[in-house]
């Protein structure tokens, strides 16, 4: 069962902490074009047999192309703000290996409100293959951390994992729509007890519990 603690207006708001936001609608289509070719490069990279000269002048070009965009680079931290369609706010860091927006490497993983918490579906090349044909294990967990995670900051505040469970039911395989769903089992203080899974054609492949720790906003008493 989900436990809702807080209101939206009562999150902390990472400019609190000294952190830059960029709204989700900010983010310039061309960036956004940019994120998803890469996205592609990265997996024709890892799977490419091209010759010596076909490799040598790709190297040459990227790294042209890495040194132009590498004259003006964001803060680290920076945030993004996302407008779910639930009407709910999310804050997350936009360069998030799992979910970030600009982040060539992310799959990415897109979560909703549900009654229950938050759902999404991601379906993962072999960039994230462990075993063959198979997902890696430690991408299992870094999706489940990534829906426990913002379930706690949706549902309550957002927090930090203190501790993360998981346990691999079946292979997770890649090429296949994984639906991946979190929800909030309670709140005890700061402390915010989280489960999730993912499912591979209907069947659970794997399933964490983690406990979350939420922050402290500055200037304001722990509770």
């Amino acid at each position: 069962m989900t436990v809702n603690t807080q209101s939206v207006a009562e999150r902390p708001d990472p400019r609190a902490f000294g952190l830059p936001v960029v709204e989700q609608a900010q983010i310039p289509a061309e960036l956004r074009s940019l994120v998803a070719r890469v996205h592609d490069l990265i997996d024709a990279v890892a799977n490419t047999e091209a010759d010596a000269d076909t490799l040598a002048e790709a190297a040459s070009t990227v790294e042209g192309l890495t040194d132009g965009l590498n004259v003006a680079r964001r803060q680290i931290g920076t945030m993004v703000q996302r407008d779910l369609q639930s009407g709910d706010t999310e804050f997350g860091t936009i360069t998030n290996i799992v979910a970030g927006d600009t982040n060539p490497a992310a799959p990415p993983l897109l979560l909703e409100r549900t009654p229950e918490g938050l759902r999404g579906e991601v379906t993962l090349n072999t960039v994230y293959q462990g075993p063959p044909g198979l997902v890696h294990g430690g991408w299992i967990a870094a999706l489940l951390d990534q829906a426990v995670g913002s379930v706690s900051a949706v549902e309550t505040a957002p927090g930090l994992t203190a501790n993360l469970n998981v346990d691999y039911r079946r292979p997770t395989p890649l090429f296949t729509p994984l639906e991946v769903t979190s929800w909030v089992e309670r709140v005890e203080g700061r402390k915010v007890f989280v489960a999730g899974r993912i499912r591979a054609h209907g069947e659970v492949t794997a399933e964490a519990t983690a406990l979350m720790i939420q922050v402290s906003v500055p200037g304001t008493q722990e509770g």
